[in-house]
């Protein structure tokens, strides 16, 4: 009998006792390829050298000191290696615990600029359908999932209005250009500041590449552009979450960076400590530091873990072993890699509809018919059993249901550590296509 309050409480989880690369093994000795980082977490693989040492080396120093009282080396030195090789003029970073409460922060910190500078009336965020921005109430309100929402809706008290997500498999009309599709979620987008009122808008927020609702989308081009030049003329933040797709998961180390674009705001966690310490950031742009700077000068915001030292030192020594063995570059080539193997086997699927994806982030939609588009029914629970069955198979990835609404669709997302090897690859597709392939077979009959 387990104590624990497990995720799913019908759910039996073999006991993990040891890793080793892109290998997880359980404690029955079975060894499972983690061909999703856990959720994109995992940058590094598992049980790396050099980040145990740093953080062996920091717990022998100090291990947690309250940040009322004290700053620490670590939490300096990893602010400093992540403002440094930003592009724009980012000031400071604000540290947390996770993805959820970067969120949270980014919102709380989005909000005080405007008391802070004379414009108090703002109290609106617009966001986007089907995308995900974390569990707690804050992060839940902007989010788009409305099955992620619908239990807590009583809850979720910020004003918030969500816009159409940038998802051209589904969203593009036949003949348009991606551009032009682009151009038509920039005037929707305006039609809703319109209709809102700009200046009662704070912020707009969205995944520079949604992961976990929709399977690594990527936006189409010019459409983070001209979001950039629509807040820019009303005088509203803007606001990407990068906890999933950011920290060289796509190749460069902060996403925006291949939209050309540069946030106010940008929150960073999962990638950034690889797993080996929970850790979140928010890397805020001048203006807002030194707005808060000039009027009450303190963030009215606070957690008892936050620029955690172990955490951070953690954190600095994955950054900097990613640094110091190129692996962005490595990040480009594997995931070329990965896109070619996807194509190859997926391509021409009859129920994988859309490959999609950058870098060591990518995606397969599942339908039930390749020529229309049919999703398989919400009952199959498709990605349920295609995560059951990958697990037989000794493969860990992402399947998640809801794609196109929150009910409909189902998606696999993978999101492999990016030390994976070519024959690693090999193998996540050969075990992938027997998880997917046995999964709608069962559902066959």
């Amino acid at each position: 009998m387990s104590y624990v309050f497990h995720r799913h409480l019908h759910e039996h989880y073999p006991v993990v006792a040891g890793g080793e690369g892109c290998w997880l093994i359980d404690a029955e000795g079975r060894r499972y390829l983690d061909a999703s980082g856990g959720a994109a977490v995992s940058c590094l693989g598992h049980n790396h050298p050099q980040v145990q040492e740093a953080i062996i080396r920091q717990v022998r120093e100090i291990a947690y000191a309250h940040t009322a009282f004290f700053t620490s080396r670590a939490a300096e030195e990893l602010a400093e290696h992540l403002v440094t090789r930003a592009p724009g003029d980012f000031a400071r970073v604000y540290f947390v615990s996770g993805g959820s409460e970067a969120v949270e922060a980014a919102l709380k910190m989005a909000r005080q600029y405007f008391v802070e500078i004379g414009e108090p009336q703002r109290t609106v965020f617009v966001a986007r359908r089907q995308s995900y921005h974390g569990t707690t109430v804050g992060a839940l309100s902007v989010g788009g999932n409305f099955w992620r929402r619908r239990p807590f809706q009583p809850l979720l008290r910020l004003e918030v209005e969500h816009v159409s997500p940038c998802y051209a498999y589904r969203g593009r009309e036949p003949g348009e250009s991606e551009e032009a599709y682009g151009r038509r979620l920039v005037r929707e987008l305006e039609e809703t500041l319109e209709r809102v009122g700009p200046e009662r808008v704070i912020a707009f927020v969205a995944e520079p590449v949604v992961g976990a609702t929709m399977g690594a989308v990527p936006a189409v081009p010019g459409y983070f552009r001209g979001i950039r030049e629509l807040c820019d003329r009303h005088g509203i933040l803007l606001i990407l979450d990068e906890v999933m797709c950011g920290m060289g998961r796509i190749g460069t180390l902060y996403a925006f960076e291949q939209e050309g674009v540069v946030p106010d705001l940008g929150t960073m966690a999962k990638g950034l400590g690889g797993g080996y310490q929970p850790v979140g950031a928010v890397l805020a742009r001048r203006k807002i530091v030194e707005a808060i700077a000039r009027g009450s000068g303190f963030f009215q915001h606070g957690h008892t873990y936050m620029g955690h030292p172990t955490a951070c030192a953690a954190a600095l020594a994955v950054q900097r072993v990613i640094e110091r063995d190129g692996l962005l570059a490595r990040v480009r080539e594997m995931g070329e890699a990965l896109r070619e193997r996807l194509e190859a086997r997926f391509g021409q699927h009859p129920h994988v509809g859309d490959v999609r994806g950058r870098g060591l982030f990518r995606g397969l939609e599942l339908v039930e018919d390749r020529e229309t588009q049919r999703p398989f029914p919400p009952a199959t629970r498709l990605h349920a059993r295609i995560q059951k069955r990958a697990m037989a198979e000794g493969l860990i990835c992402y399947p998640m249901g809801g794609t196109i609404d929150g009910e409909h669709g189902h998606h696999v997302l993978l999101a492999p550590p990016f030390v994976i090897s070519e024959d690693e690859l090999d193998l996540l597709v050969e075990r992938l296509a027997r998880a997917i392939d046995g999964a709608i077979a069962e559902l066959r009959g």
